[in-house]
């Protein structure tokens, strides 16, 4: 975040100073006076009236995981958007990870999108069609995956799984194909 701000004058009824087509100062709508000096702000001020705003960057949100979202949903929730009792339990409960989620306590965060794969195994042979075994989440049996014989790879909710996922399955020795957004 660049330390140069931009000072504009705005009155009691939130109209900003603006430039009229005759080159003369108003209170109206239009094109707004703006200057990077605090001091020639408040020189316009003490001739127009009005006080001095100062317009900063809004700061980058940070890229948290969706864990850490639920746990900042969860901040917000119990102690309310910038408490600073919340910076010091940050602090305490999440040491490793603590400056990114005060950074994504105080200035918003985005949720990281995770990337899912299908996985699949060739199956060699002598048949003439090339096939693959597709792995799906099972219907029948949650918490299991089935294997499904097909000709090509298919996209589907079913058969999209996350780095997470393949780990906690032991498909790491299948191969597996980046879905892409449009296949989503």
């Amino acid at each position: 975040m660049s330390e140069e701000k931009l000072y504009m004058v705005k009155n009691a009824k939130g109209i900003y100073l603006s430039m009229s087509d005759d080159a003369l100062l108003r209170w109206r709508e239009g094109q707004v006076v703006a200057t990077t000096s605090q001091r020639i702000a408040h020189d316009l001020c003490t001739e127009h009236g009005g006080h001095v705003v100062a317009f900063v960057e809004e700061p980058k949100k940070v890229v948290i995981s969706k864990k850490d979202a639920l746990r900042q949903g969860w901040l917000v929730a119990r102690y309310g958007r910038y408490n600073p009792i919340v910076v010091s339990y940050i602090i305490a409960r999440y040491k490793d990870d603590a400056w990114d989620m005060i950074e994504a306590y105080a200035n918003g965060y985005t949720v990281a999108n995770e990337n899912k794969y299908l996985v699949y195994k060739e199956l060699g042979g002598k048949q003439k069609n090339k096939q693959v075994a597709q792995a799906y989440r099972s219907s029948v049996y949650p918490g299991t995956i089935s294997w499904i014989l097909t000709n090509e790879v298919k996209s589907g909710s079913w058969s999209q799984f996350t780095e997470a996922e393949i780990e906690h399955y032991g498909l790491q020795d299948c191969e597996k194909e980046e879905v892409t957004d449009d296949e989503q």
